[in-house]
């Protein structure tokens, strides 16, 4: 059983690897941080606290809780904690919870939607806040499990990519948890006994493919141990002239598509 300090370290060591590789952060930064209430927001945000204070470069942390007032939410749980932890903040007050539920057929899920409405309003505050980056907690889990989702369901292969622009093109999108492993997540939360909010929409959703997608790859863990790194390392060797995507790769030609430029986001 490891102790905190070697699951802490676990994950430092996996944030300082995605940040250097991804050249997620620079000189003059202001980041806003998101904040569900969930355990992997708040161990990216204490990630994140720890290399504001041993990196070589100045940069700027708020952390931004959007309340979506959901029946129930505790309100007063995040401004205690982030209080005492000195940390700059804002809450946004938006009743997208309402909009979900009247719009959602019955039976479907809310993910989608809740999504699409969450992220607008997220990147408006990141504007209104001057902000330049904007970071989500999604780990390694989420981004194999989306990739997954998107190769069985949706006939596509994308994932959740560590680093990308808005659509806009004036606000950088971070996961600085890509490569950490979501059981680690949760023996670190644990031992920090961080004041976990759960999520009345998306927990309560028993028909979601994401939770059969999971269980897949955790079987496969299971029986394979060490299959989630491989795929993980999948996703970044990747050769386009030995997949089937003309828009990747010119095959009339023999030649690649890809250049230098439309490789970095």
């Amino acid at each position: 059983m490891e102790n905190k300090k070697q699951v802490t370290k676990k994950l430092q060591k996996a944030v300082a690897e995605a940040i250097q590789q991804y050249n997620m952060i620079a000189e003059g930064d202001k980041i806003m941080v998101c904040l569900s209430g969930g355990k992997d927001s708040y161990a990216m945000l204490q990630m994140l606290l720890y290399f504001q204070k041993v990196a070589p470069i100045h940069f700027d942390i708020v952390a931004v809780n959007l309340d979506q007032k959901q029946p129930g939410f505790p309100e007063e749980i995040l401004p205690n904690y982030l209080s005492n932890l000195g940390v700059d903040y804002k809450i946004i007050e938006k009743n997208t919870y309402k909009i979900v539920m009247d719009k959602t057929p019955e039976g479907k899920t809310t993910c989608s939607l809740c999504s699409r409405l969450r992220r607008g309003t997220l990147y408006e505050a990141a504007k209104d806040l001057g902000c330049n980056k904007l970071a989500l907690g999604h780990h390694r889990n989420d981004i194999l499990e989306t990739f997954f989702l998107n190769f069985f369901f949706a006939g596509k292969m994308e994932t959740m990519p560590p680093k990308f622009k808005n659509d806009a093109g004036d606000l950088e999108v971070l996961r600085p948890l890509s490569f950490c492993k979501e059981s680690d997540i949760e023996v670190y939360a644990n031992f920090m006994n961080f004041p976990i909010i759960p999520c009345n929409l998306c927990g309560s959703q028993e028909n979601l493919q994401r939770k059969k997608v999971k269980q897949m790859i955790n079987d496969w863990e299971t029986e394979f141990p060490n299959r989630n790194a491989i795929m993980m390392n999948a996703l970044q060797n990747v050769f386009p002239s030995h997949l089937l995507d003309t828009n990747l790769y010119d095959f009339k030609n023999l030649q690649t598509k890809i250049t230098e430029d439309s490789l970095v986001e």
